[in-house]
């Protein structure tokens, strides 16, 4: 990606810098992954990901652990610190058993091609909370790490700020998808890695209009209206069935951020 990491120019130790403009940075395949999350989990692991130096290269075995305080996670996502510390109780939960899920190319056999093969892994290895005191720490699941640090290439990068207003996963993972082609202002998914990659159900799968109606113009109204994109979409059929989704956008100048 072309902003390559002059996003991330400051130390990410640097307790003075709001949470909201620190940068979640992560590879293009976590990007593009079905991550599994509910909002409030969501918020956990980018706000914890955000905490990461995406640039530096651990050391063998090195596994980092990150904090989260309930007083941040109500001053980073606008909510109160009774919902802070509520979310971040019941997030604490269930994040241990939250997992991701990957497809990567497989190997022919016999000279034909397989299907992409199904990789799950989970976020964390472990999950502390501690009662009274509203903190949450992650310890990162090992082999996620090369999806979140010593990345140098084939990565999206986003400043927190843009999605702390969100209340929709959905908003959330589509923000992440559209970031990946930033620099172009255009980006393509097929139907079915689109679905994957917003961890749409079964039902919402067999028909098309389910995705758009649940997904697609929810998550496109939110975006446009709290956090300033300009964005058009359009399926892109073969016959009668949509095959493809093509999204054009653009930051509006009106209501961008600062950096």
């Amino acid at each position: 990606m072309a902003l390559a990491h002059k996003a991330q120019g400051y130390d990410v130790a640097d307790v003075e810098r709001p949470a909201g403009e620190r940068w979640v940075t992560m590879s293009n395949a976590l990007t593009r992954a079905g991550h599994g999350l509910t909002l409030a989990e969501k918020r956990i692991v980018a706000a914890a990901v955000s905490k990461l130096d995406s640039r530096r290269v651990l050391k063998p075995g090195e596994v980092p652990r990150t904090k989260i305080t309930a007083a941040e996670y109500a001053e980073t996502f606008e909510v109160d610190l009774d919902t802070a510390y509520d979310q971040l109780q019941s997030a604490a939960k269930q994040l241990y058993n939250r997992s991701i899920t990957f497809y990567e190319p497989a190997h022919k056999r016999n000279g034909k091609p397989l299907p992409p093969t199904r990789v799950q892994m989970r976020w964390v290895g472990s999950v502390k909370y501690q009662d009274g005191e509203g903190w949450v720490e992650l310890a990162w699941w090992p082999d996620l790490l090369r999806h979140l640090t010593g990345l140098q290439r084939q990565f999206t990068t986003y400043q927190l700020q843009q999605a702390s207003a969100l209340r929709s996963a959905y908003s959330w993972k589509l923000l992440e998808l559209l970031m990946r082609f930033e620099s172009t202002g255009w980006a393509e998914y097929t139907i079915e890695d689109f679905a994957a990659s917003m961890d749409a159900t079964e039902k919402q799968r067999e028909n098309f209009a389910n995705i758009r109606r649940k997904i697609i113009e929810p998550a496109v109204k939110e975006l446009t209206e709290k956090d300033g994109w300009l964005i058009q979409w359009q399926p892109i059929k073969a016959g009668r069935k949509v095959k493809a989704l093509r999204f054009t956008f653009m930051r509006d100048p009106q209501g961008q951020l600062p950096l």
